[in-house]
């Protein structure tokens, strides 16, 4: 599973966020504190700045490497910038199959939308329900996929769904691609165990979503997660332990004076200046950060100098 990280707040330099922590998101390429394996097959970011040439743009930034080998990075990320960003560090199987290339790289930006996507998961047998889904997906958006990735085809299936971009109407797109996708594999004999951790992610507003179907396509898998992740890497128990657990959200202020660090003074979300939302604890107190359990959906919005979070349950 990849690692997502999305950050809402004052301009700071995006290697604070990046390169300098001891836990920075290039670092878990090669040691993930909550994932066996290594993240090695590419990376990317999207971010705004009111520096930019078209500051209501994300400047978009992906390669099919594995980041801390990616001599672009300590020579571009210091000279920038910005007040929302979305990373990810993407994670494959280790067979000729995998397609190692910029555009199957996280995140992915579409004409006609504010989003900006990237996800921990996955949809298998993404390829076969196509039969299925196709139907549900605009031309708009398929004409505008590149890459060969089940994320890809998820975000155009998403904003098919959409009807508006408000948070009722993510919420209620989200609802209905899970049911659009329990169906398909119902229909086609193909259920299979599907994570769907979620950024999406516009300026100043992140939409965190932890969801997804267990091994036999059910909306509502049981387990306890801690002791599921106890199991053999690869087993079904292990995975059904990743997909249960939570992601994680930290708001606080004054994140620009804890420097190479992910600190912040930690606020609740009504008196906090800044928010990240991550695939994992990014910080030795865990207890700063609150979880987004399975089956939710937080919006974490920047309104003038403060921040504003809502998590939902999600109807499925």
């Amino acid at each position: 599973m990849c690692r997502v990280l999305a950050y809402i707040g004052p301009e700071i330099p995006i290697g604070s966020l990046l390169l300098a922590p001891e836990n920075s998101l290039i670092n878990q390429t090669l040691d993930p504190e909550m994932h066996p394996l290594l993240q090695l097959a590419g990376w990317g970011f999207g971010a705004w700045s009111e520096h930019l040439v078209e500051p209501e743009e994300p400047l978009r930034y992906r390669r099919p490497v594995a980041a801390f080998y990616d001599d672009n990075a300590e020579g571009i990320i210091p000279s920038l910038q910005a007040s929302t960003l979305l990373a990810h560090v993407r994670a494959a199987a280790y067979d000729s199959g995998t397609v190692l290339a910029d555009e199957n790289c996280h995140p992915f930006s579409f004409d006609g939308t504010p989003f900006i996507i990237a996800q921990n998961g996955y949809l298998p047998n993404w390829q076969l329900l196509q039969r299925e889904l196709l139907t549900h997906c605009k031309d708009e958006y398929l004409e505008q996929m590149r890459g060969t990735t089940d994320t890809e085809f998820l975000y155009v299936l998403l904003l098919s769904l959409l009807d508006g971009d408000g948070d009722d109407d993510v919420k209620r797109g989200l609802e209905e691609m899970l049911r659009v996708i329990e169906r398909a594999m119902r229909e086609l004999d193909l259920a299979g165990l599907t994570k769907l951790k979620m950024a999406l992610v516009a300026k100043d507003r992140i939409i965190g979503v932890n969801y997804g179907l267990g091994h036999e396509g059910e909306a509502h898998p049981d387990g306890d997660w801690r002791e599921l992740r106890t199991a053999d890497a690869g087993s079904d128990d292990h995975s059904l332990g990743m997909l249960l657990e939570p992601m994680y959200v930290m708001t606080g202020r004054n994140f620009e004076d804890y420097e190479k660090s992910y600190e912040v003074d930690v606020t609740p979300a009504d008196e906090a200046t800044s928010a990240i939302f991550a695939s994992e604890p990014l910080t030795e107190d865990t207890g700063d950060w609150s979880e987004v359990e399975f089956g939710q959906m937080v919006v974490l919005e920047r309104v003038g100098d403060g921040i504003t979070s809502t998590t939902s349950e999600l109807d499925v």
